[in-house]
């Protein structure tokens, strides 16, 4: 299946439904308590932080389980090659090929404008390290898709994993990530801009 078929996917599938209770029992089995609810919006750019552990994404992956979605991540295209794949792609990476002209937020916005219904979840520090700044991607494909940003996060010290609420680009980047970045606050590892 083609990224492009693979990103039109978000609504429940078969899969998705019969997986929810696994997602829900892995949640609970490492102890992780949902806080908060998905909006039923049929295109967003979910970004999750602070982003501090290997764990994140199959912790992700199940919240979407718990939430009845299929999320969708970022990977640099050299992960969905043989034998690995087809695996991703299954659990539901979108590759984006970096050696091209266009960059990845480009590729990005293409593949929300050609999908109906797409949840792409993206660390907005780009990294698991300690960040000064965040990367700006996410802003700019949730910006350039003309989509909205959902706040959600993982609470390691609380046990929480959850939604913080929903953001919608004005255009001024500076301001706006100030704003996301103080519904974080409480959790995050970078510094707020004042």
């Amino acid at each position: 299946m083609t990224d492009q078929a693979l990103a039109t996917r978000s609504k429940p599938s078969l899969l998705v439904r019969l997986l929810r209770p696994v997602g829900r029992l892995y949640l609970r089995s490492v102890n992780m308590h949902m806080v908060g609810e998905l909006p039923d919006l049929p295109k967003f750019v979910l970004i999750g932080a602070p982003h501090t552990s290997n764990w994140d994404l199959p912790n992700a992956l199940a919240a979407g389980l718990h939430y009845g979605v299929a999320i969708h991540w970022m990977g640099k295209d050299s992960i969905f090659k043989w034998p690995f794949g087809s695996l991703m792609r299954w659990m539901g990476g979108i590759s984006v090929d970096r050696s091209k002209r266009n960059n990845a937020v480009t590729q990005m916005v293409e593949v929300f404008n050609a999908a109906d219904e797409l949840i792409v979840v993206i660390p907005p520090e780009g990294t698991r390290s300690e960040v000064e700044r965040w990367k700006s991607g996410f802003y700019h494909i949730a910006a350039g898709a003309k989509v909205p940003i959902v706040m959600a996060f993982m609470d390691y010290n609380r046990r929480e994993v959850g939604i913080k609420g929903v953001f919608y680009p004005t255009g001024d980047y500076d301001a706006d990530v100030a704003k996301i970045q103080a519904v974080y606050a409480p959790i995050l590892r970078v510094k707020v801009a004042a």
